[in-house]
C-alpha cells in the first residue's frame, strides 16, 4: 500500500468518524456482531447518570433502606411477632406451654 492510499483512507476514516459524531452526538452506538445486538452500556449509564431527578431518587432510595434498627419490624431484626408465635403454637396460644402437635397416626 503506497503512502498516499494510507493517508487517503486516514482522511477518509476520520472524515467518516466526523460524521457518525456529528449525526449522533448525545445518543449511544449499538453495535451488532455475527447477528448479536451490543448496546454500549458504559454510555447509557452516564446518560442515567446525568438526571438530577434520579440522582435525588437515588439519595432518597438510600435513606429509606438505612432505617435505624429501632424503627425496624420485629420481624426483621429477628424477634418474635404474636402472629408467628400464634402460628408457630396453634391453638395452644394463651393456653399452654408446649405447642400443638397433630394426633400421631394410628
Amino acid at each position: 500500500m503506497s503512502t498516499l492510499s494510507r493517508i487517503a483512507s486516514g482522511v477518509l476514516l476520520m472524515s467518516a468518524l466526523s460524521l457518525a459524531h456529528a449525526v449522533e452526538p448525545s445518543g449511544c452506538v449499538e453495535v451488532s456482531v455475527a447477528g448479536y445486538k451490543a448496546p454500549d452500556y458504559d454510555c447509557l449509564s452516564q446518560q442515567m447518570g446525568n438526571n438530577p431527578e434520579g440522582a435525588a431518587a437515588a439519595q432518597k432510595n438510600l435513606e429509606a433502606m438505612n432505617v435505624p434498627v429501632n424503627k425496624r419490624p420485629p420481624n426483621q431484626v429477628g424477634l418474635a411477632t404474636p402472629a408467628a408465635t400464634s402460628t408457630r403454637m396453634g391453638n395452644t396460644f394463651g393456653n399452654s406451654v408446649k405447642p400443638q402437635r397433630p394426633a400421631p397416626a394410628p
